[in-house]
């Protein structure tokens, strides 16, 4: 625990106040740790974040474009199937299962990198790991990266003013932030670099790679249905991109306890399970917390789990080596 305790950059609001409770900020003071940690002229280190929202500054013309030039009942269709089922899936897929929690293997490295390149590139996987195993071992309790009692905005800024890595490792630390990203297949700086930096990845590696991700999906969406399409499904992932980041204050009931008998088994949290969530993306956030290492979250019939079918899809075409299904164990504990 000792170093999940510092491995992320503290806010300057601190995680707890002098009673240990979860220090809640006021929206000011969030907004002002937004813009500082933003900042990339006053510290290079913040370059990570400011990156992050970069890639959703460029979304907005296509948003844009989509809304005032390209909007029909057919293009609303193919935005909403890419940016609440493709990329909230993918979301599911990648960033959480894999490269989170090692909830399965890929066979080799050409398949990671299919998996990880499937859609438009939105979110470092830096920023989104090393903080999720903070949530899991904090969820809910002062140092959670974004924990719901502290308010929409204490959520929705998270990914700038919680999750970044801590600029100040030692190099033993360092070394272990690297063990949690080694299987994701992102290079790492060498420690330094990351002393230089402030990341675990390199900026040239990460530029290249989002531009690289951003003209082949543009160019193979433009042969599929031209301009229309290309930046209708750009217009979808931006939109996601604002969205995703309201999921953990819904996931969490907002902070109260809207757990439910039959529906909520996790107790340990405030974690819920929902509807659209977990039709549209697997995301069935109190099973997950329940068995977070699992490739499958939707554990009784009614839980469509898109994620896991593109997952046992792999396994079954050999691209997928191994994975661990905790439904059974669930089915086992909860309900016989």
């Amino acid at each position: 625990m000792a170093f999940l305790d510092h491995v992320l950059q503290q806010p300057s609001y601190g995680w707890s106040d002098e009673q240990g409770a979860l220090a809640k900020p006021r929206i000011s003071a969030i907004l002002k740790e937004f813009a500082r940690r933003l900042n990339v002229f006053k510290d290079r280190k913040n370059w990570l974040p400011f990156f992050s929202w970069l890639k959703v500054l460029c979304l907005v013309p296509f948003v844009a474009l989509f809304v005032f030039k390209f909007f029909t009942l057919w293009m609303f269709s193919a935005a909403f199937l890419y940016g609440m089922i493709i990329m909230g899936s993918h979301g599911t897929i990648w960033h959480h299962r894999f490269c989170t929690h090692g909830a399965y293997r890929f066979k080799n490295r050409f398949w990671r990198f299919i998996t990880q390149n499937l859609t438009i590139n939105i979110i470092p996987e830096e920023i989104y790991v090393i903080s999720h195993h903070v949530h899991h071992a904090k969820s809910d309790q002062p140092g959670d990266p974004y924990n719901a009692q502290g308010g929409f905005w204490y959520c929705f800024l998270a990914d700038v003013n919680h999750q970044p890595i801590a600029k100040n490792l030692c190099e033993n630390d360092y070394a272990r932030v690297k063990r949690l990203m080694a299987h994701t297949g992102v290079r790492a700086n060498t420690y330094r670099q990351y002393q230089y930096w402030g990341s675990y990845v390199n900026p040239f590696r990460a530029i290249a790679a989002w531009l690289l991700n951003w003209v082949f999906w543009y160019a193979a969406f433009y042969l599929m249905g031209g301009h229309a399409l290309a930046c209708t499904l750009f217009a979808a992932a931006g939109i996601w991109a604002v969205g995703v980041r309201t999921f953990n204050y819904d996931g969490h009931g907002h902070g109260k306890d809207k757990q439910r008998d039959g529906i909520d088994y996790n107790r340990n949290d405030r974690s819920i399970n929902q509807l659209w969530p977990g039709i549209v993306a697997g995301e069935w956030h109190n099973n997950h917390h329940l068995y977070p290492k699992s490739a499958r979250s939707g554990f009784k019939s009614y839980q469509l789990d898109l994620a896991w079918i593109y997952i046992k899809f792999l396994y079954r075409v050999g691209a997928v080596s191994s994975y661990r299904d905790d439904k059974a164990v669930f089915a086992a504990k909860y309900l016989r």
